[in-house]
């Protein structure tokens, strides 16, 4: 029986791109690294070089540019991966501007392969093609000349003891090249701009031996390099709760509420608040926050417009100032539904959270470059998804038009998706507006079938008694039944709600 070549994977360094490419690079492999002007391929090669590089498996830099590798390096010396002390030891560059820029391509070709040979590296960058192309076309050489000399480049590649890189600016990937057949990888660099904000995206379009994750992985470029944002399906998974939690019941911090559950909000789920402006679901939210400090616990909350603060959340901000709540900034304009879950579930991680807040989805598709946002319900299924992997018990909070027409929990049709629902209307009595309360739905639990009013003030929320003399409450404007009237609002009595199936 002939035994299997085992290939070994290198971590390039880079966060989200090994779960992308599929376990790493192959060792010994020969890739292409493309895309257009200014879409970060020069960094990605730095990023993996000097992840990888060591005094024991040194790397050869190539630069064949318009312009000196010292200003090259100038700007990525910004980057937090760039060692200064592995230059000439782990790494080094080597110039083939002169060469390049006198056309003579088997020159160039001759000077790599005997800088290969003097200095035996393990791992070869060469960036990139686009000075080769424009001394080829000005020094009168046919075309055929130099897609000769890349697929000759190509197999010397290949055929080095060395995982090499090439480097090339291509605008299309339907472009006939003999050096897309010669290499085993293919990393392709993608940027868009649309409005205000411009996206970039990866995509791994061949790597042999290994499968890769399919489709267009957006990435960001900052102060440590770049990032890449695997979708949440490929993140490694939290531990899963002990069986001991398992139907555990978490307080909401509202007297009257978790009664109105049938006990509280089961561990794990996910909880949308669905009201128009005003109506408290923000209130409900920092509630949530605080009972979770009360019991001991951390928990995350994404804000996509502006941090709380003391003047429009006292109770958030006095929480995430003693360090209860852990705020994750969303206000990028150009955000993907991947970068956000991994933002929110690193800070689970890091924080052993046990509940993240949401407020609000209009803030979450607003933050979403506008690319994705006509993918809105498919993004909110992958973060419902992936919090509930992580293990967390997920609020997110929903502006509802308060139409008395029909009755919709959400904008977006993904009320679905969650595993429980608490709707807020207004109603008009006595020319007054009032606040309404109910259970819509609590999965596999019995819950509330009540109306319940509710005020506001300082103090939060207080849950009420129902108006059981007014009918017609969902209508916004209810009549009175009888002749009896019935305080309006007093206070619960600890009776049991009405229950019915979730």
């Amino acid at each position: 029986m002939t035994s299997r070549v085992k290939i070994n994977r290198l971590p390039t360094g880079v966060p989200g791109l090994d779960a992308v490419l599929g376990g790493g690079i192959p060792e010994f492999s020969f890739n292409l690294i493309a895309g257009q002007p200014g879409c970060g391929k020069t960094t990605l090669a730095h990023q993996i070089m000097f992840a990888l590089a060591t005094p024991q498996r040194p790397a050869l830099y190539f630069t064949v540019l318009g312009e000196p590798p010292l200003k090259m390096l100038r700007y990525q010396q910004q980057f937090a991966f760039f060692d200064t002390e592995a230059l000439n030891h782990s790494v080094r560059f080597i110039n083939l501007s002169d060469d390049a820029a006198q056309g003579e391509l088997a020159r160039v070709l001759q000077r790599i392969a005997a800088e290969v040979a003097q200095h035996s590296p393990a791992l070869v960058f060469v960036d990139s093609f686009r000075s080769v192309v424009q001394a080829n076309t000005a020094n009168g050489s046919p075309q055929t000349g130099l897609q000769q000399f890349m697929q000759q480049l190509g197999v010397l590649m290949a055929t080095w003891q060395a995982t090499s890189f090439l480097i090339g600016e291509y605008f299309s990937d339907v472009d006939p090249n003999p050096v897309f057949t010669v290499a085993d990888g293919l990393i392709w660099l993608r940027q868009s701009v649309q409005r205000n904000s411009m996206v970039r995206k990866l995509e791994i379009m061949k790597m042999r031996g290994q499968p890769t994750l399919p489709g267009l992985h957006s990435f960001r470029i900052g102060p440590s390099g770049i990032s890449v944002f695997a979708p949440p399906g490929v993140m490694p998974a939290q531990v899963a709760e002990p069986l001991a939690l398992l139907g555990q019941r978490l307080g909401m911090g509202v007297p009257g509420l978790d009664a109105m559950l049938g006990g509280g909000l089961p561990r794990g789920y996910s909880l949308l608040v669905a009201g128009p402006s005003g109506s408290g679901k923000s209130v409900l939210a920092a509630a949530f926050l605080a009972e979770g400090a009360r019991q001991g616990e951390t928990s995350v909350m994404a804000a996509f417009e502006q941090r709380p603060d003391q003047a429009r959340n006292p109770v958030v901000a006095s929480l995430v100032a003693n360090g209860q709540v852990v705020v994750v900034a969303c206000q990028s304009p150009d955000m993907s539904i991947d970068e956000l879950v991994v933002l929110l579930v690193d800070a689970v991680r890091a924080h052993q959270a046990t509940r993240v807040v949401i407020d609000s989805l209009s803030g979450f598709e607003l933050a979403l470059a506008p690319t994705f946002r006509d993918d809105f319900r498919e993004s909110l299924l992958q973060l419902v998804s992936a919090l509930s992997v992580a293990g967390v018990t997920v609020l997110m909070t929903s502006e509802m038009e308060d139409r008395y027409t029909d009755l919709r929990f959400s904008p977006y049709g993904t009320a679905f998706l969650t595993d429980a629902i608490i709707v807020q209307r207004y109603i008009e009595v006595g020319s007054r507006l009032r606040r309404l309360m109910a259970v819509v739905k609590v999965r596999a639990s019995a819950h509330s079938d009540e109306l319940r009013e509710y005020t506001v003030d300082a103090g939060g929320i207080c849950i009420g008694a129902r108006l059981v003399d007014q009918e017609g409450l969902l209508g916004g404007r209810p009549t009175r039944q009888g002749a009896h009237a019935t305080p309006a609002l007093v206070a619960l009595d600890g009776a049991a709600p009405g229950a019915r199936g979730g």
